[in-house]
C-alpha cells in the first residue's frame, strides 16, 4: 500500500471557507470536490489533504496534537498572519506553541479534531 491522503473533519457548512483558506492563504489547489468533501494539495507536495464536513461538535480538548503541519522559517509570524486573515472572515482563532520552533493555530468554530501547525524546516530533517 502507498500513502495517498489524510482526512480531517470540519464543521458542516464550513467547506467553502476551508477551501478559501487553504487555496488563497496556504497555496493549495483543489484536486476534487463533492458537496461535503474536498481534496487539496500543495504543488510539489507528495500527499493530499481531504476535508470532510461532519455534524460532530468540535473537540475542546487535545486537538493541537492532531494537526496539518507546514514548514516555515517564521512559524509564529506566519500563524499570526494567518490568524489575522481568518479573524477578518469572522472566525475566532487560538494560537499556542510547544517551542519557539513549533506553533499551532486552531479555528474552534471550524476545525473539529485538528489544528494547523507551523514548524521550522530543520525539525523535518529526518535521518533516514
Amino acid at each position: 500500500m502507498k500513502l495517498n491522503h489524510i482526512a480531517n473533519r470540519i464543521v458542516s457548512g464550513k467547506l467553502e471557507f476551508v477551501i478559501e483558506l487553504f487555496t488563497t492563504q496556504l497555496g493549495c489547489i483543489v484536486l476534487r470536490k463533492i458537496p461535503t468533501d474536498v481534496w487539496l494539495r500543495q504543488p510539489d507536495a507528495n500527499i493530499d489533504i481531504q476535508f470532510c464536513e461532519t455534524n460532530s461538535s468540535p473537540d475542546e480538548n487535545d486537538k493541537h496534537n492532531s494537526h496539518v503541519a507546514f514548514l516555515s522559517a517564521t512559524p509564529e509570524v506566519d500563524l499570526k498572519n494567518l490568524a489575522q486573515w481568518i479573524e477578518s472572515k469572522g472566525y475566532a482563532t487560538k494560537i499556542g506553541n510547544w517551542s519557539e520552533k513549533e506553533w499551532h493555530l486552531d479555528v474552534p468554530e471550524v476545525f473539529v479534531d485538528f489544528c494547523i501547525e507551523a514548524m521550522n524546516p530543520e525539525l523535518a530533517d529526518y535521518e533516514i
